[in-house]
C-alpha cells in the first residue's frame, strides 16, 4: 500500500511540474519566440506543440487517480455464468480452439458460440464438442443487424446466466479466468471487470509494444480511479443485471427522443390539417385546436420530465376526445342526410319514388366527411406509441 502511495504521489509531482513548465513554455513561444514572417512554418509547428501540452494535461488528469486493485476475493459458488464466444467468418478450428478451451475453464458455466454467420459445419462441430450455438434468428430478416452488438444483443435474450464472458474468436481464456475475476464482483457496484490482451507468440523482449501495456495498465488503472474504465468489446466480465440498466436507459433515452421530436412537428401538423379541412365545419376547427392545446401541454410535461408513459398516454386520450368530436358531428350530418332524402322521396323508403338526380345534386353541393382531417394526427399519435417493436 505504501509503494503504491509513493507512486501516485509521484506521478501528481510530475504532472504538476509538467503543467506548470509547460504553460510557461508555450506562453512565451506564442509571445516572443514566433517567427510571424515564416508563419506558415512557425504557426503550425507551435500548435503541434500546444497540442502535446493538452494531451499531457489529459493524460495527467487521468494518471491523478490512478488505482491498483488488490486481489479480490474468491468468488462464489452459486453464481451462474455465460462465456460468449463471437464469431462471424473466422476459420471453425480457430473458433473451435477458443470454445473447447472455455469449456475447461474451471467455474462452472455454459460455452455458447454466437455465429452470425450461420454456418451448419460451425453449428455441428459446436454440437461434437457439446458446446451450446447460438444463431440470428429470422426476426432479424430486414433489420440493422448491428454486426457483433447485434450478435450479442440476440445472444441475451437466448441465456440466462447472470455474468456474461466475452470472448473474440482467437482469445483462449486460461482455465482460471472466472476465479479470478468473479471475486470483484462481490461489490454490488461493480458492473464490469476488462482483463488485458496478451499474445502467446509475443515475448516480454517486444519492443513495439503489441501487448498495449501502457493501455491496460496505467491508463486503464486511471480511468478506474474515476470510475470511467473502458469496455474494450471483448476478454471482459460483465454482470447481466447492469448491462440491461443500460439497455433500459438507452430505450428510455430514445423514446423520450422521439416522443419530443414528433410533438414538435405536431403544430406543422395540425395548421395542414387546417388548411386541407378549412370547409369542414366549426366542430373540425375546435377539435384540431383541442388537439393543437394537447401539443403544446404534451411538448411542457416532458420538458417538465414527467414519465413519458404519463404524456403519451394523455396526448391520445385527448386525440381520442377529439376524433369523438368530429365523428359525432359526422354521424349527425349522415343523419341529416337520410332524413333529407326521406323528405324528398315522401315516402318511407329512403331509396324509391324520388328524384335520383335532385337527391344527388344536392348531397354533392356539401363537404363529406371531414374525419380525414384527424388522420394526420393518428399518424402522429402512433410515432409516438412507446411500444417500440425494434
Amino acid at each position: 500500500m505504501g509503494r503504491f502511495f509513493n507512486h501516485q504521489l509521484l506521478v501528481r509531482v510530475l504532472t504538476t511540474l509538467t503543467i506548470i513548465l509547460g504553460v510557461n513554455y508555450i506562453t512565451w513561444r506564442w509571445l516572443f519566440s514566433v517567427n510571424w514572417p515564416s508563419a506558415w512554418i512557425g504557426v503550425p509547428l507551435v500548435l503541434v506543440e500546444t497540442y502535446s501540452l493538452i494531451d499531457c494535461f489529459l493524460f495527467g488528469l487521468t494518471m491523478w487517480r490512478l488505482r491498483e486493485r488488490e486481489t479480490p476475493p474468491a468468488p462464489p459458488e452459486d453464481l451462474s455464468v455465460d462465456v460468449f464466444i463471437t464469431t462471424y467468418n473466422e476459420p471453425i478450428d480457430l473458433v473451435m480452439t477458443t470454445a473447447v478451451a472455455a469449456l475447461g475453464i474451471r467455474y462452472p458455466h455454459n460455452t455458447w458460440i454466437l455465429d452470425d454467420g450461420g454456418r451448419p459445419a460451425m453449428q455441428q462441430a459446436a454440437a461434437e464438442a457439446g458446446i451450446g450455438y447460438i444463431t440470428r434468428s429470422p426476426e432479424w430478416d430486414n433489420r440493422p443487424r448491428h454486426a457483433k452488438a447485434g450478435n450479442l444483443n440476440n445472444a441475451l435474450a437466448a441465456t440466462q446466466g447472470e455474468f456474461l464472458l466475452i470472448l473474440d474468436a482467437d482469445q483462449i481464456p486460461e482455465p482460471v479466468i472466472l476465479d479470478r475475476m468473479l471475486g470483484h464482483f462481490t461489490n454490488e457496484k461493480v458492473a464490469l471487470v476488462q482483463t488485458p490482451q496478451w499474445f502467446y507468440n509475443v515475448d516480454d523482449t517486444d519492443i513495439l509494444g503489441s501487448q498495449a501495456p501502457l493501455f491496460y495498465g496505467p491508463i486503464q488503472q486511471g480511468k478506474d480511479g474515476w470510475n470511467a474504465a473502458f469496455f474494450c468489446g471483448s476478454n471482459a466480465l460483465i454482470r447481466r443485471e447492469a448491462l440491461m440498466q443500460v439497455g433500459i436507459t438507452w430505450y428510455v433515452h430514445g423514446v423520450r427522443t422521439t416522443v419530443g421530436q414528433t410533438l414538435k412537428a405536431g403544430d406543422r401538423v395540425i395548421a395542414r390539417a387546417r388548411a386541407e379541412h378549412a370547409a369542414s365545419g366549426v366542430h373540425v376547427t375546435r377539435a384540431l385546436a383541442a388537439v393543437g392545446r394537447a401539443v403544446r401541454s404534451a411538448r411542457k410535461e416532458l420538458r417538465g420530465n414527467t414519465p413519458v408513459g404519463t404524456v403519451t398516454y394523455d396526448f391520445q386520450r385527448k386525440v381520442d376526445a377529439a376524433a369523438r368530436t368530429i365523428v359525432t358531428a359526422d354521424l349527425a350530418a349522415i343523419q341529416a342526410d337520410l332524413e333529407e332524402i326521406q323528405r324528398l322521396s315522401g315516402t318511407p323508403s329512403p331509396t324509391k319514388g324520388f328524384n335520383r338526380d335532385d337527391v344527388v345534386d344536392r348531397l354533392a353541393r356539401r363537404d363529406w366527411s371531414p374525419i380525414g382531417a384527424i388522420g394526420p394526427v393518428r399518424r402522429m399519435v402512433r410515432a409516438m406509441d412507446v411500444d417500440r417493436s425494434d
